[in-house]
């Protein structure tokens, strides 16, 4: 029995489509789908009519993509509601949300919790010297702005960056309730750690990658392994001690050359040998 991840699958793009109807069926396994599966309920649909036959049990955490209000949807919910509405969504064919109790790892090894986290950003991932308020100018400075200011709406906030606040509020509340004997498997869209967000192109896009708030939880909640997606640039890193995994697909020039998709999925559980 074994923990797999992948993210960014973007199912707007037919290749990535008909990849994932490639993938072969692992019925004893679990994966975690580590957000951006698409932009809209279409996408969420082709994502786990599929994906929930291949695999015991799936997992998800939101991305950005799937937050956008996109006017051709009817109704056209923003923010926390269109959240809510793919939370819905995903129960009705069983898929496991930030929303439902941590499961535990029923695997072989000793006690894990997987923890499935929705925690935007909040432009903290920028220089000291960048005032919080001139982050998104700073970043226009190169040319960089994210199709999130059109349409990812952080409603009933006011802010993202106050929704970012209220979930990571609220997933401290429930991850320090844990049971201090047990190890967790911390799942998230954004990156933890701000050091993780190797952008070269695009350095300044770090902005909308994740909150400072969570730069030790690795280490604060026992993490044997820590899952994100985002970049488009899956790797292993290593901090402290801790496996960080970047599981992203990405878009199909990004992806393609690795071979099929099952050569993009990544083991979480076992875990590799360091």
């Amino acid at each position: 029995m074994k923990l797999y991840a992948l993210s960014d699958l973007h199912l707007r793009y037919e290749h990535n489509r008909q990849a994932l109807e490639s993938l072969a069926p692992h019925p004893d396994d679990w994966l975690i789908v580590a957000g951006d599966v698409g932009e809209t309920l279409e996408h969420m649909d082709f994502a786990w009519r599929t994906l929930t036959k291949r695999f015991r049990q799936v997992l998800w955490v939101p991305g950005n993509h799937e937050l956008w209000t996109l006017t051709r949807e009817q109704p056209a919910l923003r923010g926390e509601a269109r959240y809510q509405q793919l939370v819905a969504q995903c129960r009705s064919y069983g898929v496991l949300t930030p929303e439902d109790p941590y499961p535990r790892w029923p695997g072989e090894g000793p006690h894990r919790v997987l923890v499935p986290l929705f925690l935007l950003y909040d432009y903290s991932f920028r220089p000291d010297h960048v005032p919080a308020e001139k982050a998104i100018e700073w970043a226009l400075e190169t040319h960089v702005l994210c199709t999130d200011e059109a349409v990812l709406h952080p409603d009933p906030y006011p802010t993202r960056s106050a929704w970012c606040a209220a979930r990571v509020e609220q997933a401290l509340a429930r991850l320090e309730a844990l049971p201090p004997d047990c190890s967790t498997i911390l799942i998230n869209h954004f990156p933890l750690r701000y050091e993780h967000v190797r952008l070269p192109r695009i350095p300044r896009f770090s902005i909308w990658c994740g909150t400072k708030k969570t730069e030790d939880w690795h280490l604060r909640f026992r993490a044997e392994v820590v899952v994100s997606g985002h970049l488009h640039m899956p790797a292993t890193l290593w901090r402290d001690g801790v496996r960080f995994e970047e599981v992203s697909l990405g878009y199909p020039q990004q992806w393609t050359w690795r071979g099929d998709i099952s050569q993009c999925l990544r083991e979480i559980l076992p875990g590799t040998p360091r």
